[in-house]
């Protein structure tokens, strides 16, 4: 029989930061810094070693590590991501409400939710940690980095699962617009089901043959030239839904960079100008703490 691994209550974030987490496993690593180099060829012993002179690899008790600490099987340690400065994402988060439990943001274009990749202070979570001074903020849902609108937030650890099943269960119901080409032989309002799943190519989504298992309920709103403004239901939650769904109409959003042809991530040089026309427009649902009816909806508009 294994032994069970020690755990404990991750510590504070830094600067909105939490920090990543690796067990330690029976292993021959006289020390700590052994063990973090061959576990993560990609990082240098050199950083791994300014890393804890900082502060930034702590045991399973919050005590600092250093590069002569020993190893320990069955722990877990704590590190902290280093990321060169991050460029200021130019446009503002705006929250709409706040209680005891929960928080309503309104997210601009180009912010993502969490942090991943190259993508750490400029985040949505890190920047509202920072902001609000609540360390125990937690994402209810996520919508890309590239979509605007509203998103979700839970207060308390303890009833963060009640809000989180409510998107399990699909107890919430979202209304996105989305501005694409026109398309008067549609024939809308029509619901469009189909078989997602992870492509070859990175980040994206491709249908399959075999039982649907996304669904997006699709209408006109108005139309202004070659282009329109249609309101989009997501019955379900798969990745990329609504953009996978729409471009398989043969009405791609606008500025869309993945659907239907994957285009080379800008890195550094993202132009802002072109933003993704998707917004997370509404979101409504019953609280399971208060019982009452929570709506709310993004202040934003997509231009055409």
């Amino acid at each position: 029989m294994s032994e069970k691994i020690n755990t404990l209550t991750k510590p504070v974030s830094r600067n909105g930061v939490g920090p990543s987490s690796v067990a330690l496993p029976p292993g021959p690593w006289p020390s700590i810094i052994d063990f973090l180099v061959e576990q993560f060829p990609a990082i240098p012993r050199s950083e791994w070693t300014e890393r804890m002179q900082r502060g930034d690899v702590l045991d399973a008790h919050g005590k600092t590590l250093t590069p002569a600490s020993g190893y320990q099987a069955n722990s877990k340690i704590f590190y902290f991501r280093s990321l060169p400065v991050e460029a200021r994402i130019p446009f503002d988060e705006v929250v709409l409400y706040q209680d005891d439990y929960l928080i309503a943001v309104d997210k601009p274009h180009f912010l993502p939710v969490t942090p991943a990749g190259r993508y750490l202070q400029e985040t949505l979570l890190v920047r509202l940690k920072n902001s609000l001074g609540i360390d125990t903020l937690a994402p209810m849902h996520r919508i890309d980095r590239e979509t605007a609108g509203l998103v979700l937030f839970t207060i308390q650890p303890q009833t963060r699962n009640l809000y989180q099943s409510l998107f399990r269960e699909r107890s919430v119901s979202k209304e996105y617009e989305a501005i694409a080409p026109y398309r008067a032989d549609l024939g809308l309002p029509i619901t469009y089901c189909s078989r997602l799943m992870e492509s070859a190519a990175f980040m994206k989504m491709e249908e399959v043959a075999g039982e649907p298992n996304a669904e997006t309920a699709i209408d006109l709103i108005e139309v202004e030239g070659t282009l329109a403004r249609y309101k989009l239901e997501p019955v379900s939650g798969q990745k990329h839904q609504l953009r996978a769904h729409m471009a398989a109409l043969g009405i791609p959003i606008v500025n869309d960079r993945i659907y239907p042809e994957l285009y080379p991530d800008e890195g550094a040089d993202q132009d802002y100008s072109q933003s993704l026309k998707l917004l997370a427009k509404t979101i409504e649902f019953v609280d399971p703490i208060s019982g009452q009816l929570r709506q709310f909806q993004s202040l934003q508009k997509l231009s055409f």
